[in-house]
């Protein structure tokens, strides 16, 4: 099951137990409409609470990654699993955006929320 929020240019996602196909879509369609009316997004997945991920969800996010390669800025994720962690180095293989890992909610939103060198 995921949480969503979104704010101006950052869509939020809180995963708890399985993340699934379903729950990933529903992130799709939110990220798509940011997108489309606001340009570049930041990403936050709150993934702390996760349990398992479905293979298909591994799939469709390097799609949707491959996709949108220009349309993040910065993405954060908060997890303490190593295994979600390899994962996010390997997304940036995929997209232009900044990314990086925290083990602490706070800090993530910190990040997210200095502003860009100029």
């Amino acid at each position: 099951m995921i949480v969503t929020d979104h704010q101006a240019h950052r869509v939020s996602v809180t995963v708890y137990g399985e993340f699934t196909l379903a729950d990933y879509k529903e992130f799709e369609e939110l990220v798509n409409y940011k997108i489309q009316f606001e340009g570049p997004v930041d990403l936050l997945f709150d993934l702390r609470e996760m349990v398992d991920a479905t293979l298909d969800v591994a799939w469709e996010e390097l799609k949707f990654s491959r996709q949108h390669a220009r349309d993040f800025k910065k993405v954060a994720v908060v997890t303490s699993s190593q295994w979600v962690t390899w994962s996010a180095w390997i997304s940036q293989a995929f997209v232009e955006a900044d990314i990086e890992v925290f083990e602490v909610l706070e800090e993530a939103l910190a990040w997210l929320d200095e502003a860009a060198p100029a």
